[in-house]
């Protein structure tokens, strides 16, 4: 597992995925995002790690520090993962809360949370870490049989109007800054 905090309030964390075989087109450790908004502490796209005491206490500690509840949210369906085993452990909610707004691609089943005040994109899989300090548009054969590589760049682009610094992608190094010209990089 390894664990960073980006800004106060704001750490990503990665893991491996249970389902991940050799040769799959996507690497072993998966991203997860911990956000301390205003309403509750948040976990997007959660995956326990194999350290799973010390995950637990630190969790633990941090949402009796907040005195708030737990919310869990999903860029994809697929990305449940943990979901469930940490909604019975904490009670959480899948409940939007203030701080996070939606970006739905509805082609695609996925959506793309903005946490306004730390200028962050999190994305599930349709924006991967390029391997080069950037991101890249996930490959064409993700997209399923409703979107094209054309129609999703387009329904990306509004994005561009955000004040994007970060990109804190599931699939890969996630862009900690410049994230708006990383994003204007992978749709062009």
């Amino acid at each position: 597992m390894t664990v960073a905090e980006l800004a106060p309030g704001l750490w990503r964390w990665t893991a491996p995925h249970p389902d991940w075989k050799d040769g799959d087109d996507w690497e072993q450790d998966v991203g997860c995002v911990y956000y301390e908004g205003p309403e509750a502490t948040v976990l997007i796209d959660p995956l326990v790690p194999p350290e799973r005491e010390r995950f637990f206490e630190a969790l633990d500690r941090d949402l009796e520090r907040r005195g708030l509840p737990l919310a869990i949210v999903l860029t994809c369906a697929w990305h449940g993962r943990s979901a469930q085993e940490l909604s019975r452990r904490y009670g959480a909610s899948g409940e939007t809360r203030r701080g996070l707004e939606a970006h739905e691609l509805p082609e695609i089943e996925e959506r793309i949370w903005w946490i306004a005040e730390h200028g962050a994109l999190v994305p599930g899989d349709v924006l991967l870490g390029d391997g080069n300090g950037g991101i890249r548009v996930c490959p064409d054969s993700w997209l399923g049989e409703q979107a094209t590589p054309e129609s999703i760049r387009a329904d990306l682009r509004p994005l561009l109007d955000l004040p994007v610094a970060r990109v804190l992608v599931s699939h890969g190094e996630p862009v900690l800054s410049g994230g708006r010209a990383a994003l204007e990089r992978a749709l062009g």
